[in-house]
């Protein structure tokens, strides 16, 4: 106990200089863990993936679609539980910022392969029923105000028109890093539309999501459905839905790298400059650590005295920026609205938090403490802080 005191009195003797340092700390580990927390945001969708289930696209490319009789298909091959269907849709809402994701599904095929969607039966059953009706979720109805009942007029882009949507339900997530941020209706809606306008467009689907009994034969699956439409007209890939959101992923690898690494820099920054600090500290204090030797305390008790300080400081610093953390993630998350469908502050990013403000600590008092334990006793007595 009387270390302790003696670590903390130690800590407090420059309070500006504490107070500094401290705040550079703060804004260093709260840096690094947004910035993470961004990183983490990026992967969201590929690390919400289900390991059971598969997607099925064109071979050629994402922006070829697929016949719709390949669903019966694939339905077909053994090991899959269910299929079920989605289109890009891409409309605008009343103005082109407004910007979230859209898609047209096959009802309750898609849905049941989706059980993270958590919408009430009656809900679910209205949406079912209305060949019109479209289910959105909790964040993406809180942004734009959504309630059941109201009409959301979208004017397609992929598909032209102006199109009109009714809410039927507003589905949550069964964990929170589940996306609340997207909009799915009916492909049978566009579907007929398009049978009148563009026949030539008609039945063509964008993925197939399959569903399998065991995760362990994704990949045996996968090559049974790509062998059953191989020499087609349109052949397809299929692969486990995190590599189909990895790719999506890898499009911005390049930026996505480029926040990792001045993650590590602004901790690398702080290091340093909490290595400058300690370095002052002990030089101040070499004739207190030599009248120390002389009373007898050995080379233990200063490299805890000197250890203790830096890992304190960083203590406080840590702790206050990981606080702070959550509160702006949280409005960070709401402000960027479904840019980032899933945002928020993982156990992983505050462990790596922890971690890293202990290594500033530590790393910081490995010069001081050295110069303590090996300085002479008369020349420390003679230093002058």
């Amino acid at each position: 106990m009387y270390t302790l005191r003696l670590i903390f009195k130690n800590t407090m003797r420059h309070k500006l200089r504490t107070s500094l340092t401290i705040l550079g700390l703060v804004v260093a580990i709260f840096s690094f863990g947004l910035l993470q927390t961004v990183v983490d945001a990026w992967y969201a969708g590929a690390e919400g993936a289900s390991n059971t289930t598969l997607v099925t696209r064109n071979k050629t490319s994402l922006v070829f679609p697929l016949p719709l009789s390949y669903q019966a298909r694939i339905r077909a091959v053994p090991g899959v539980s269910g299929v079920g269907f989605a289109n890009w849709f891409q409309g605008t809402y009343k103005d082109p910022k407004n910007f979230f994701a859209q898609f047209a599904i096959s009802g309750e095929t898609y849905l049941n392969i989706y059980p993270d969607y958590l919408l009430p039966p009656d809900d679910r059953a209205a949406f079912l029923r209305d060949r019109k009706g479209c289910i959105v979720g909790r964040k993406l109805a809180d942004q734009y105000g959504f309630k059941v009942g109201d009409i959301i007029p979208l004017k397609g882009t992929i598909y032209p028109g102006n199109w009109e949507l009714v809410v039927r339900g507003i589905y949550d997530g069964k964990q929170s890093t589940t996306n609340t941020a997207t909009l799915f209706f009916h492909w049978d809606y566009v579907n007929e539309t398009v049978k009148r306008t563009v026949p030539r467009r008609a039945n063509q689907i964008g993925v197939y999501v399959v569903q399998i009994d065991q995760p362990e034969n994704a990949a045996a699956i996968s090559a049974a459905v790509d062998n059953e439409f191989a020499n087609s007209l349109a052949e397809t890939l299929t692969e486990t839905e995190k590599a189909f959101q990895l790719g999506f992923v890898s499009m911005s690898e390049a930026i996505v790298v480029a926040i990792r690494v001045v993650s590590f820099v602004v901790i690398i920054i702080i290091a340093a400059v909490m290595a400058n600090t300690m370095a002052m500290s002990a030089r101040e204090r070499l004739s207190e650590y030599a009248t120390l030797k002389a009373l007898g305390f050995g080379p233990g008790f200063l490299t805890l005295m000197i250890f203790g300080e830096s890992l304190l400081l960083s203590a406080f610093g840590a702790a206050i920026g990981i606080v702070i953390l959550f509160p702006f993630a949280a409005f960070l998350g709401k402000v960027m609205g479904t840019m980032f469908p899933v945002f928020e502050v993982s156990q992983l990013t505050v462990i790596q938090q922890v971690l890293a403000a202990l290594a500033i600590g530590a790393v910081a008092a490995i010069a001081p403490t050295v110069r303590a334990v090996r300085i002479n006793i008369v020349d420390g007595l003679r230093s002058i802080g």
